[in-house]
Formats: C-alpha cells, structure tokens, sequence
C-alpha cells in the first residue's frame, strides 16, 4: 500500500515539474529602454546622434525635452536654444514599457561677418554682424595690439593700420560659453603728415597720395604749441601747449574725440615723445622761475610725472627716444649742448657741443640722429655717439618737427620759417616742397 502512496506521489510531483516549467517557457521578457549620445553638450544647431541600445522592444517614443518628439529608433536631433534638456526614451514590447534618460546640454553657437570684407581699409570703421544663436553676452576681441574689446553686440570697429588681425567672438549663456575666430585683412590708409600750424592756432594734416590735400585736424586756438606725436597703438595724439598761463600736454584721439589736457602747471612745453610700449610721454620745459629747466616724463595719461633730468639756467627745446638702445637726446639751447642720457635721465652727457635747435629725431634702423642746427642754419645727421656730423639740408629755416618712413628711407620735416613741409632721401638727397605757404609750421609726426 505505502509503495503505491509513494508511487502517486512521484507522479504528482512530476507533472507540477512539468506545469510549472511550461509556466516558465511562455513567460514573455520585458522590455529594457537604453540609449545613447554621441555627445553630451552640443552648440545650438549642433546635430546630435542618439543611438537606441534597447532590448526586447518594438516601439519607441522618444521626448527631446523642447516639446518635440519622435518615434524613430534612433534619430537625429538638434536644439534651437541653449539650454538643459531632458531626453527621454519609452521603449515598448510585448513584456510592457520601461524608460530610460540623459540629459543634453546645449550652449551658443558663435559666428559672425565682416561687412565689406574683401576691402577693408585702415581708419575705415569695419561693421561686424553677428550670426550667434542662443547667447545673452557677447565679447569681442579685436586682434590688434591694444588689445581693444567690445561687448556690443553688433560692434563697429576702426583699425588704425594696414595688417592681418585675428577677430575673436565669444558668446556666453548659462549654460556654457563658445568661440568664433576668423582672420581679417586691413589695406593700408592713404599715409598722412600731421603737423601743427601756430600761426593759425591749427593741427593739420597732409595726403601723401601727391596731391597736396590739407585739411583740418583739431582747432587749437588758445592753446597751440610746438610738440607734436602720434600714438600709433591706441590711435592717440599728444601736443604741446604753452599758449596758456600754465603750460599743459594734450592728449585728442585720432577722430578729434576727448580732447584731454594730461599734464598743467608747466612753464613752455616744447618738443615731446612717446614710449608707447612703456607707457611713457617726455617732454622738454622752459625756465622755471628757480631758474631750473627741466625734461619731464610721465604716464601717457599724465600720472606720475618727474623731472628726471634738471638743469640750472637750461633751455631745453628737443627731445627725442632711441628705444633700441634705451636711450633719451635733449637739447639744451642755452649752453648750446646736444646730450644723450638713459632713458631715466641718468648718465646725461653732451655728445656735440657748440649746436643749438628745435628738434632731434632717432633713426634707429640706420643708427643714425637729425638735429635742426642753427648755429650754421642747416639740418644735420650724425652717429648715435654724434661722431661723423654730416649736412642733410641748408636751405636755413628754423625745424621744429622731423618724421622718418623707414619702409621708404625717407625723411619729412616742417619749416617753420620757410612755410613749407620737406621730404628727402636720408641724406638730403632727391628733396621736395610737399606744401608751401604754411603759416609757421612746427612739430610733426608720420601717420601710416
């Protein structure tokens, strides 16, 4: 009896095996949504690749987050905004629906065009248009050696000379920041002499095209002087001013705008010159009433400014920089000495002696000096050390303002008592009257 119980029992245990492993065969799997990207941030417009990796699905409904969907099953995507997005796939099958995430990061795209790119011309405002989609800041980056910037959005900007300038756009949004860059080509503007007209309280300047064209720069009338320089970095120019009570250092830029005196309390400012790189302006002042006269320097905006070489019963009248060689030359009229110091003022000695005149210019490409000398009325040049003295021009005119082309190896000076503006060879040689019949025509610079 208990054998058959046992017998039952086996059989029944059997056939539960059975059914229940049945159960287990026709169990349908459920499905596994997963995917991914090919890339997590992406710039607006980017296109992005999703891949779906899910398993035991058939259908897929993919949500991008910016209200749009797709039922494909692994689509392309890309945003018309910055910002975070949500991605998220439903994959579906016949076990049911699972879901799967990722979030998308999106920042700006940065581009921009040049207006007019192809004719780009010195002192010319360039128009830049920005084509940048999903930023709310902008900063642009020039590419010139000041190293000037903007955060408008669409900025004009005027290069002062010819070159090849990279432009740099970055945009910015809460999500993350991207860049443009593109090479820009500036022609060169027609060069130009400026000088400074004390007769007519005027600051010119003249076409070096050949066609004589003058034109006004900047109205001085009660407060004009002799010095003249150009700052050809950041487009600024510096004149001299010993019309008023107390002499001053002006600062104007190149369109005429923010007309700055830097530098007052001065006796007469003459001749002034520039250390752009350092960031320095000197210049040469009259007697003052200890008796002293002095060459000065200071910042470019005028702070910080020091007698760095102080003579007793000195006139000085000249003062020019030899920034190859860190040095300073300075006339000094009274004694008759033409020096040359460091360009702290240390070390001040005469060089030529028994010379007298109203301006020194440094030609460091050739190693050489000019200086109006009007001891014997002539425009001489000499050796840096101001060994081998030569004449360069004797048509006896007071010389107040000397510029030098060293692309061109030629050399431009005013005359202030012949009314005319000179250009030559560097030894004097091949000389032209570029314009005559100005009313006492002082300092000058070259604008290229």
């Amino acid at each position: 009896m208990k054998s058959k119980i046992y017998a039952y029992l086996t059989l029944f245990l059997m056939f539960a095996c059975v059914l229940s492993c049945k159960e287990d065969d026709d169990a349908v799997p459920q499905a596994a949504a997963t995917f991914t990207a090919d890339k997590s941030t992406a710039q607006v417009d980017e296109s992005i690749q999703f891949t779906n990796t899910s398993q035991n699905a058939t259908a897929f409904k993919w949500s991008f987050g910016d209200g749009t969907t797709s039922k494909e099953v692994s689509p392309k995507k890309s945003y018309q905004s910055s910002g975070t997005f949500l991605v998220s796939l439903v994959s579906t099958g016949e076990g049911g629906s699972t879901i799967s995430n990722l979030t998308i990061t999106v920042v700006p795209t940065s581009a921009f065009t040049v207006e007019g790119e192809d004719d780009l011309i010195a002192l010319t405002p360039v128009q830049f248009t920005n084509a940048s989609k999903g930023a709310t800041s902008y900063l642009w980056s020039f590419g010139n050696e000041a190293g000037s910037t903007s955060t408008a959005e669409n900025p004009t900007f005027t290069y002062l000379k010819a070159g090849t300038y990279k432009v740099t756009l970055k945009t910015t949004s809460a999500e993350g920041s991207t860049t443009y860059e593109k090479q820009i080509t500036i022609k060169a503007a027609v060069p130009e002499i400026y000088f400074s007209e004390l007769n007519n309280d005027l600051i010119k300047k003249l076409a070096l095209d050949g066609s004589g064209t003058v034109t006004n720069f900047l109205d001085v009338a009660g407060m004009s002087g002799v010095g003249l320089a150009y700052d050809d970095v950041h487009g600024k120019v510096y004149f001299s001013d010993f019309a008023t009570a107390d002499g001053k250092i002006w600062s104007v830029n190149l369109d005429g705008t923010e007309l700055t005196p830097i530098v007052d309390g001065l006796v007469e400012p003459y001749a002034i010159a520039l250390d752009v790189a350092a960031g320095k302006i000197y210049w040469v002042d009259e007697t003052d009433a200890n008796g002293d006269g002095h060459v000065s320097r200071a910042n470019l905006d005028g702070s910080d400014k020091v007698d760095i070489v102080t003579m007793a019963d000195a006139q000085f009248r000249a003062v020019a920089l030899d920034l190859k060689n860190n040095k300073m030359y300075f006339y000094e009229v009274n004694n008759e000495d033409l020096y040359m110091s460091d360009l702290d003022g240390g070390n001040a000695t005469p060089i030529i002696s028994g010379v007298y005149g109203y301006a020194i210019l440094v030609d460091s490409e050739h190693d050489k000096i000019y200086f109006d000398e009007q001891n014997d009325a002539q425009l001489k040049r000499a050796n840096l050390d101001g060994s081998n003295v030569e004449m360069v021009d004797d048509k006896d005119t007071r010389i107040y303002g000397m510029a030098i082309d060293s692309e061109k190896d030629k050399l431009y000076w005013s005359g202030r008592d012949s009314g005319t503006i000179e250009e030559a060879d560097l030894d004097g040689g091949n000389q032209v009257t570029l314009k005559s019949g100005l009313a006492s025509p002082r300092g000058i610079f070259l604008r290229k």
